[in-house]
């Protein structure tokens, strides 16, 4: 054991305080933990902390190893394949879709690190060099703030979404963000822009989150019933399928208008890799989570009450009115959790019981440099019924 090992740790886990004004339940700031230099004993405090809190910000990580980094990820989850969860560099821009419409790197030194963010990343990033990043973007609602009202800090949330391929590879549990560099400047306003009149303010740069536990806890009784007894199946390459398509302005689903690809115009999939995911995923707390991606579901299975028949919707209108219907309960000020993040801090979520979202800024702020990794989880989510198996 390192010296550093003797004496008791001094990792401190702190709950966010939020303002009373908030009805968000997530959230805790963790320091005196140095992640180039984790002990097993803090690594466990660490997930039973993410499990409880859903979203944790680790303060002052400015040095972090992109090795260690990546270590932390594999070490959470030890059993699961050892690559990012979307694979390979190379996998990804091949079937990414919609996600690899703009360029990914992975780190020289730990290329299941990838490099996100918008703008000049500098002549030498980490092994990167003269990299311009373009960041999660207005671009993919179908309508955006206009230039004007961008450029005086208007925008919306880019896409609400859990870390996931959806196809062959399971959800990873955790994510981990580390923030290198951060825009700077004023605060700059979220708007729904759904006829809502819904806004916030936050720090630029920031990823807003909410909890999956919460909206679930949201629903009525029969509603709960059926989520719990329904189940949905992903399109094979779903990004791919959908990479045409645009999103709604609050990023909460998509705009429906056609766009998605054709089965036949689909690279070949097999069918033993396509995705069916209970709609709720029990939690190792034995909370549960409405988990549902809703950008990438091809089919619903839907049964009101344990004996019902089940109802198969294959129609994506009647699906997304359904789960936009549930969900958006959850996407209002009260809810989300934003930061605010600081350049060193690392964030980490459970990925099984949370959404997130980028939030696009105008460029004068500066440029945004975050390295984030996770992998396929060496699991499949439960929900609180089991999938009939055919």
């Amino acid at each position: 054991m390192s010296p550093s090992r003797i004496n008791e740790s001094s990792l401190v886990v702190t709950p966010i305080k939020h303002a009373a004004d908030k009805k968000c339940t997530i959230g805790a700031i963790i320091t005196g933990l140095d992640l180039n230099d984790i002990s097993d004993e803090d690594l466990a405090t660490l997930k039973e902390a993410i499990h409880q809190y859903q979203y944790v910000m680790i303060k002052d990580q400015h040095n972090l190893d992109p090795v260690k980094h990546w270590e932390l990820v594999t070490r959470l989850d030890p059993e699961a394949p050892q690559v990012h969860g979307h694979g390979t560099v190379k996998e990804f821009q091949k079937t990414g879709g919609l996600l690899s419409k703009r360029a990914v790197h992975g780190l020289p030194a730990a290329p299941n690190v990838r490099l996100i963010g918008k703008g000049y990343q500098g002549e030498d990033h980490f092994g990167i060099k003269d990299f311009t990043a373009a960041g999660a973007s207005n671009d993919y609602h179908r309508y955006p703030p206009s230039a004007e009202s961008f450029a005086a800090g208007n925008t919306q949330f880019q896409r609400w979404h859990i870390d996931a391929p959806l196809y062959d590879r399971e959800p990873p549990h955790f994510t981990a963000l580390r923030a290198v560099k951060c825009p700077v400047g004023p605060d700059i306003q979220v708007n729904w822009d759904d006829g809502s009149g819904l806004s916030m303010k936050c720090k630029p740069g920031q990823t807003a989150f909410v909890s999956n536990t919460q909206l679930y806890e949201l629903l009525s009784d029969e509603e709960r019933m059926l989520a719990e007894n329904s189940w949905v199946e992903y399109a094979p390459f779903p990004y791919m399928w959908i990479e045409n398509c645009k999103g709604r302005p609050n990023g909460l689903g998509l705009e429906t208008e056609g766009k998605e690809h054709k089965m036949e115009e689909m690279p070949e999939w097999e069918p033993e890799k396509i995705k069916t995911y209970p709609m709720v995923w029990m939690r190792p707390n034995g909370k549960k989570a409405l988990q549902i991606h809703g950008i990438a579901v091809r089919k619903m299975f839907l049964k009101a009450t344990p004996t019902s028949e089940v109802q198969v919707v294959d129609d994506v209108v009647k699906i997304r009115e359904l789960l936009h219907s549930w969900q958006q309960r959850i996407i209002r000020p009260e809810y989300v959790l934003m930061g605010p993040v600081e350049e060193g801090d690392v964030q980490m979520w459970d990925n099984w019981s949370v959404f997130h979202t980028a939030v696009d800024y105008p460029d004068h702020y500066g440029p945004r440099s975050m390295h984030q990794a996770n992998l396929g989880a060496s699991d499949s989510p439960v929900g609180p019924v089991p999938i009939p198996v055919s």
